[in-house]
């Protein structure tokens, strides 16, 4: 990055340092403004429509334009209390008390006969609501208020409701807690690594402050930037705290660090000078790591995916407010308190004759710890390349497995009441689980359908314990037939049998007939088109943060090796997580020891997001160890010893940032939902894996094999600026 760019964090640094009252105000005023608008204008929610994709989406929309989509429904499944033999009286009892109950209220439309299960254990009542989806999650709190009632009134047997509008307000709510829950851990861990790393309150404190305000402030224009990119159903926001709270306390980390180590290196150096040098540093790197994170970012529009964009633009906005919070408040915050953020440390380090010695002595302990494990690497590169290219692939190596699926009722907790009356309902009847919806239009569509459903009678990849029936549109253009299927919709049987519907059975049907448009939707195509329009994408976004880390790298070095080094060392970091991922998740034996059950596939959506967090954040983190080597470089050191300098010398702060990163991502691992705790150990091993193996042993060993071809087509000629005193 040039020197106009150092310059200006150089120049913002120092008027907020000399105007603090000034840059603290209008920080806040920032935070309530953005927040004030965000509230003022309300969050613009994506449609059904932004979530088509594929062959679904077009059945999909095919149904909708004609009439033809499906009214939300909800279950009331009534069993033997205990999974005792069922009394038939008592349950029918049940069964009409729930029927007239729901029939009177308004959200209502129809409630269908009572059906018995074919062994007669499990009576079903059918619940039609007004509306569509979104209406139905509305209104479904009503009728668990009938279902409880009637529960209440039968104690003799198990009255339960389940269906898509209440598993999916039940898994929000539970999302909910457990973000609070994510903030209550992770917040007070944050803060007593911050303590141990700096040893005063108000240093550890500043951080969390910054990154707290950023978040705010991102909650409110993500609310604006709603009505450009809807809100996929509040998808973005776990992850814009969770990023919101690594980059703001690892930027203010970094700055602050540098500070200290300022004033350690030159005890003349005032407050407002030590600002400053840290602005040309640290400053400038958080610049341009911030910018680095938002391109990665940025990557996930390329996705062509409502929940990705929103994702999207609330990681970039959240970034960029840290970014802008950590060149502006935090230099005014550190100028104000002055020497009082070290209140306490000074007096325990006066024996070591000033704060500077003390931190000089425990830097030296630091730096001797860090230059033991380096030297070996150094004085052995090509060796030690060997080795950790060889332990990457072995753990990048199951990534070619990695089959991925989509969440559904399989994957929600079973904790939840519906999700668990959803299992019992699917158990005793079959027919209620996945469906295939097939969509036909042309001339006489019914009677296409209604074959196609003949060819499925005695095929065990359908469900056979009820008659498909065809619904015909108004215009008698259209019609619609329901295909169940007996299988959880992310299982083999289930692609088997979509497969076998698409690739045979309605060609079969179809046969000559001009002019038919016929497509399949339901659970099980949704989720296939959807994992195959990812895998589609995905490609295309790696490429995108690949070019963007190059040329950031190159930019901010002006070095070819150096930004095709930081593409590889992302790259290798994404696949180890991948391979990480497809051990714990594609088999059963983490089952216990992470708190969840295998569902035999990773969540479709998490490759592409581990993709573009983890390689903003590893070039961040390259940036900021790269750039010390760099200036030991710059002084004239030979680059071997400017390799053990640099990594040396940014060892504690990088080291600190990773440890609160784990901190945060490995809180997600206390949601309940399958595919957050997939992003907490795609994440937590990522940043593991940078800091043991990429950053202490592959980046090292490549720079010294490299030597002074490192900084080509740049030459690293003596800095005399940069020489320390």
């Amino acid at each position: 990055m040039s020197n106009g760019t150092q310059s200006v964090t150089v120049r913002v640094a120092r008027w907020c340092a000399t105007h603090p009252w000034r840059a603290i105000v209008g920080w806040l005023l920032l935070v309530v403004l953005c927040l004030g608008a965000g509230t003022a204008v309300g969050t613009n929610s994506g449609t059904i429509e932004d979530f088509w994709v594929g062959e679904a989406g077009h059945a999909e929309s095919m149904a909708d334009a004609s009439g033809l989509t499906p009214a939300p429904t909800e279950q009331v499944l009534i069993t033997a209390d205990g999974g005792d033999r069922l009394d038939e009286a008592a349950a029918t009892s049940a069964a009409d008390y729930v029927r007239r109950r729901m029939a009177a209220l308004p959200a209502v439309v129809s409630v269908a006969e009572p059906a018995w299960s074919a062994d007669r254990t499990a009576l079903l009542v059918d619940v039609t609501l007004r509306g569509d989806s979104e209406t139905a999650e509305d209104d479904v709190a009503t009728l668990l208020e009938q279902t409880v009632a009637a529960q209440a009134a039968h104690t003799a047997v198990t009255v339960e409701q389940t269906g898509s509008a209440s598993m999916s307000n039940e898994v929000d709510e539970s999302m909910g807690q457990n973000l609070l829950r994510t903030e209550a851990i992770s917040l007070p861990v944050t803060f007593v690594i911050l303590l141990v790393v700096f040893g005063t309150v108000l240093a550890a404190g500043i951080p969390i402050l910054l990154a707290l305000t950023a978040f705010t402030g991102a909650v409110g224009l993500y609310g604006l930037a709603s009505w450009v990119f809807p809100d996929a159903g509040g998808a973005a926001m776990s992850v814009i705290f969770l990023l919101g709270m690594a980059v703001g306390v690892d930027y203010s980390l970094f700055y602050l660090k540098r500070i200290r180590e300022e004033r350690t290196h030159a005890d003349h150096l005032d407050r407002t000078a030590a600002i400053e040098a840290a602005a040309a540093t640290s400053g400038r790197a958080v610049l341009g790591s911030g910018i680095a994170v938002m391109l990665a970012l940025g990557g996930l529009y390329l996705a062509d995916d409502v929940i990705f964009s929103s994702v999207a633009t609330g990681a970039i906005l959240v970034t960029a407010l840290a970014v802008v919070g950590s060149l502006t408040v935090l230099p005014a915050l550190l100028a104000l308190l002055g020497d009082r953020i070290d209140r306490g440390l000074r007096g325990r380090r006066r024996a070591g004759s000033g704060a500077g010695r003390g931190e000089q002595g425990r830097a030296r302990g630091e730096n001797a710890a860090w230059t033991a494990v380096l030297r070996p690497v150094v004085r052995r590169p090509l060796v030690t390349l060997l080795v950790s290219v060889a332990v990457t692939g072995a753990l990048a190596a199951p990534a070619l497995t990695m089959r991925l699926g989509t969440e559904g009722a399989e994957t929600f907790p079973d904790t939840l009441p519906s999700v668990a009356a959803y299992d019992r309902l699917t158990g005793a009847f079959p027919s209620q689980g996945p469906a295939h919806l097939v969509l036909a239009r042309g001339e006489d569509p019914a009677a296409l359908l209604q074959d196609l459903a003949d060819r499925t009678r005695g095929d065990n990849l359908f469900a056979q314990d009820s008659t498909p029936e065809v619904v015909v549109a108004a215009d008698g253009g259209t019609a619609l037939l329901r295909l169940p299927i007996p299988f959880s919709e992310n299982s083999a049987e289930a692609q088997r049998s979509l497969e076998h519907l698409r690739a045979e059975l309605i060609p079969e049907a179809v046969g000559t007939a001009a002019g038919t448009q016929i497509a399949v939707s339901g659970d099980v195509a949704r989720g296939a088109d959807y994992a195959a329009h990812q895998a589609e994408r995905l490609p295309w976004v790696i490429g995108f943060v690949s070019l963007t880390t190059l040329v950031i790298m190159f930019v901010v070095f002006r070095s070819v090796p150096l930004a095709v080094l930081g593409v590889v060392l992302n790259l290798a970091a994404v696949l180890v997580s991948w391979g990480v991922l497809t051990l714990v998740f594609q088999g059963t034996w983490a089952e216990g020891l992470l708190g969840f059950d295998s569902v035999g596939f990773v969540g479709s959506r998490t490759p592409l997001m581990v993709v573009a967090i983890l390689v903003g954040l590893s070039t961040d983190y390259q940036i900021f160890v790269v750039s010390r080597i760099r200036e030991a470089a710059r002084r004239g050191v030979p680059t071997q010893q400017a390799v053990v300098e640099g990594i040396a010398g940014s060892a504690s702060v990088v080291t600190s940032a990773a440890v609160i990163m784990v901190s945060i991502f490995g809180s997600f691992l206390f949601f309940d939902r399958i595919e957050m705790k997939q992003m907490a150990v795609g994440l937590t091993v990522a940043v593991l894996f940078d800091a043991i193996v990429l950053r202490a042993l592959i980046l090292p060993s490549v720079i010294t094999l490299l030597g002074e071809r490192t900084w080509w087509p740049a030459r690293t000629r003596p800095n005399t600026a940069l020489v320390r005193r």
